[in-house]
């Protein structure tokens, strides 16, 4: 299991703006439960589904207004 963070700009204050909410409905749409944060947003998804996953929300973003994705993936061993 990977632990993707990410957040996407442009930040407006006091509303997440549609370049987020659609991106986060993307990733969700895969089935997948995001923890949303003011400052960062976390989900955890299998290695193998993870590249669309990531597509999808990068597709999302940036066809409505996104002017830059930072996404940060890590593996947690237990």
């Amino acid at each position: 299991m990977l632990t993707v963070e990410f957040t996407i700009e442009p930040f407006v204050e006091g509303d997440p703006g549609v370049h987020v909410t659609a991106a986060v409905a993307a990733v969700e749409a895969h089935g997948i439960a995001v923890d949303f944060g003011p400052f960062g947003s976390l989900f955890s998804a299998e290695e193998e589904t993870l590249p669309m996953i990531v597509a999808d929300l990068l597709k999302v973003a940036y066809s409505n207004g996104a002017t830059f994705v930072n996404i940060s993936v890590s593996r947690f061993e237990s």
